[in-house]
C-alpha cells in the first residue's frame, strides 16, 4: 500500500495550510522552478509528456487541453472547478481546506504555462471554510510577491480571485459555472464554442478540476518520468479515491492509477463492517454505473473501469453492503438529480421528475409491475438527448440497478413493501 503523500501532503505536515510551513516543506519551490527554468511552451509539453488527465469526471487529457486556446492575441483566463458537488466525492474539499497553497501553486504555474493573465477559484456555495481558506491563502501569496505584477522579478504578472457560488450541482459542469461566474443564471451554454475559443467574458479560457490543478507543483518537482512511472501507459499517475458507504475507514485515499478495486476497498479503507458483503459499489460518484462483486478486481484506471462497464469518474467510491436496497438507494440519487436539474431542458426536467415519482412509489409498496418498464422507456427517453451531461448523470445507477438487481424491484412491487425493512432515503448510511 502507497504511504508516501503527495496531493495529500497535509497529512504528513501539520499546518501545511500556512505559507510559512508550505514553504518550508519546498512549498512554492516547484513555482520557482518553472519561471526560472521553463518556457510556457516547455510547461505544456511537459504536461503533455506526463498524460495527466482531467480528475473532475471526464479524465480528458490536460495537455491537450491547454493546446487547444487559440494564440490570436486575446486574453486568456484559467478558471479553476472547485464546485465539488458529485454524491460521494470529497477529494477537493480537503485540498482546499487543509493545503490550500498547493492549489494555489499549481494555479500559477498553470497561468503561466497557458499564458493566462487573470485566474479565477469557483468554489462550491456550501465550502464556506475551504473558500475562507483559499481566501486567506490567496492573500498570503499577494503579500509574499507569488501573485501580483512582475511575479518572482520576472515578466510575469498574474491577478487570483476566489468566487464562492450559490450551490448548485449544474456549476460543476464548466460552461454553467462560466455563466455563473459572469453572474448570470447557472446554465450551461450550447457547445461549440467550447470555453478553449468563447469561455469566460468570450475569452479564451481553460477550466480545469482542484485535483488537476495540485498535480502540478510535485509533476514539475519530479517531472514526467515519475507521473508515468505510475498508472498505466493511457491512465498515468495518481489518483484521489473518496470511498464512503459500508466501510470502516472512509476517508480519501491516493493511490496510483490501476489500483485494484478490491485493494482500495480491502487495504486502504479496512474492508466492510464486520458480517458484512459487497452488494455493489459505485466506482466514480453517484453518476456512474454499479460494479458488481465479481468485478472487485478491475483496476481503478480510466480504460478498465470503462471496459467493466462503468467509469472512474470522479473518484467517488460507495461501497454498498448485503443490507442495503438498491431500490431505495436508487431512488435517492435519482432524486438528487431531479432537484439539481436547472431546467433548461424537457428530457432532463421532465424526465427526473417521473423517474423519482416512480422510484418513490415503487418503494412505498404501491408500485406495479409495469413501472419497471416504465423507468426503462423514460431513461431511454433522457440518454442522450439532454442539453448536457445531467440529465445523463442521473441514469448511471437507475439503469445498473435495473439491470442486475431487477429482482429487488420487482420484490417490492409483489410484497407491497420493502422486503429489507429498508426506509426510503435512509439506506447508504451507517
Amino acid at each position: 500500500m502507497n504511504t508516501k503523500h503527495y496531493l495529500l501532503r497535509n497529512r504528513d505536515v501539520s499546518h501545511i495550510d500556512q505559507i510559512d510551513v508550505y514553504e518550508a516543506n519546498e512549498g512554492y519551490a516547484a513555482l520557482r522552478q518553472a519561471l526560472k527554468d521553463y518556457q510556457p511552451d516547455e510547461l505544456v509539453a511537459m504536461v503533455k509528456k506526463s498524460g495527466l488527465r482531467g480528475r473532475g469526471g471526464a479524465g480528458f487529457p490536460t495537455g491537450m487541453k491547454w493546446g487547444f486556446l487559440p494564440n490570436d492575441g486575446r486574453s486568456r483566463y484559467l478558471v479553476v472547478n472547485s464546485d465539488e458537488a458529485e454524491p460521494g466525492t470529497f477529494k477537493d474539499r480537503e485540498l482546499i481546506e487543509e493545503n490550500p497553497h498547493q492549489l494555489v501553486e499549481g494555479i500559477i504555474i498553470s497561468s503561466y504555462a497557458t499564458r493566462a493573465s487573470e485566474a479565477y477559484i469557483y468554489c462550491r456555495g456550501e465550502f464556506r471554510r475551504g473558500a475562507e481558506q483559499l481566501r486567506r491563502a490567496v492573500q498570503e501569496a499577494y503579500d509574499h510577491g507569488y501573485l501580483g505584477k512582475n511575479i518572482l522579478g520576472t515578466e510575469f504578472s498574474l491577478d487570483l480571485k476566489v468566487y464562492r457560488g450559490a450551490g448548485a450541482y449544474i456549476c460543476g459542469e464548466e460552461s454553467a459555472l462560466l455563466e455563473s461566474l459572469e453572474g448570470k443564471r447557472g446554465n450551461p451554454r450550447l457547445k461549440p464554442p467550447f470555453p478553449a475559443v468563447a469561455g469566460l467574458y468570450g475569452g479564451p479560457t481553460v477550466v480545469n478540476n482542484v485535483e488537476t490543478i495540485c498535480n502540478l507543483p510535485p509533476l514539475v518537482t519530479y517531472g514526467p518520468e515519475w507521473y508515468t512511472s505510475m498508472g498505466t501507459e493511457k491512465s498515468p499517475g495518481l489518483k484521489i479515491m473518496s470511498v464512503s458507504g459500508r466501510v470502516r475507514r472512509p476517508g480519501n485515499y491516493e493511490i496510483p492509477l490501476a489500483t485494484p478495486l478490491r485493494t482500495l476497498i480491502e487495504e486502504y479503507a479496512g474492508g466492510l463492517l464486520p458480517g458484512r458483503t459487497v452488494k455493489a459499489v459505485i466506482p466514480g460518484g453517484s453518476s456512474v454505473p454499479l460494479l458488481m462483486p465479481d468485478q472487485l478486481d478491475t483496476p481503478l484506471d480510466y480504460e478498465s473501469v470503462m471496459k467493466a462497464g462503468s467509469m472512474l469518474g470522479s473518484g467517488g467510491c460507495i461501497v454498498l453492503d448485503d443490507q442495503v436496497c438498491i431500490v431505495g438507494a436508487t431512488a435517492r440519487l435519482v432524486k438528487f438529480y431531479r432537484e439539481e436539474s436547472c431546467g433548461k431542458c424537457t428530457p432532463c426536467r421532465e424526465g427526473t421528475y417521473w423517474m423519482t415519482d416512480v422510484l418513490e412509489r415503487i418503494e412505498h409498496g404501491m408500485g406495479q409491475n409495469s413501472d419497471l418498464d416504465l423507468l426503462s422507456d423514460v431513461a431511454d427517453n433522457i440518454a442522450g438527448k439532454c442539453f448536457c451531461p445531467l440529465g445523463d448523470a442521473s441514469l448511471g445507477v437507475l439503469v445498473s440497478a435495473l439491470k442486475h438487481f431487477r429482482h429487488e424491484f420487482e420484490a417490492h412491487v409483489a410484497g407491497h413493501e420493502c422486503p429489507m425493512g429498508a426506509r426510503l432515503y435512509d439506506t447508504v448510511n451507517h
